[in-house]
């Protein structure tokens, strides 16, 4: 789980405001968060296929995300891309 602090942190960096939620690059942040948690349980619990099956999901998620912001202000979509390290 994403910590209160954690979440206001990356909404700071991410969202137009601190309490910006619903922003592309926001929601992404967030989402890029919960992956890399999830991806530390399943290197622990290797057969714990509901939550692979959600991790999916929230990848899927994010890259409709991303092709969104790329779309609509690429600008925003390389700054997002290089802060969060997703593509070499």
């Amino acid at each position: 789980m994403i910590t209160k602090e954690n979440k206001a942190e990356i909404l700071k960096k991410f969202g137009k405001n601190p309490v910006d939620t619903g922003g592309s690059s926001a929601q992404i942040a967030l989402l890029t968060e919960r992956i890399k948690q999830i991806s530390a349980h399943l290197k622990d619990h290797k057969k714990d296929y509901l939550t692979q099956s959600g991790l999916l999901k929230l990848v899927s998620q994010r890259r409709r995300l991303l092709s969104y912001l790329k779309r609509r202000d690429r600008e925003s979509y390389t700054q997002v891309i290089k802060a969060l390290d997703l593509r070499k």
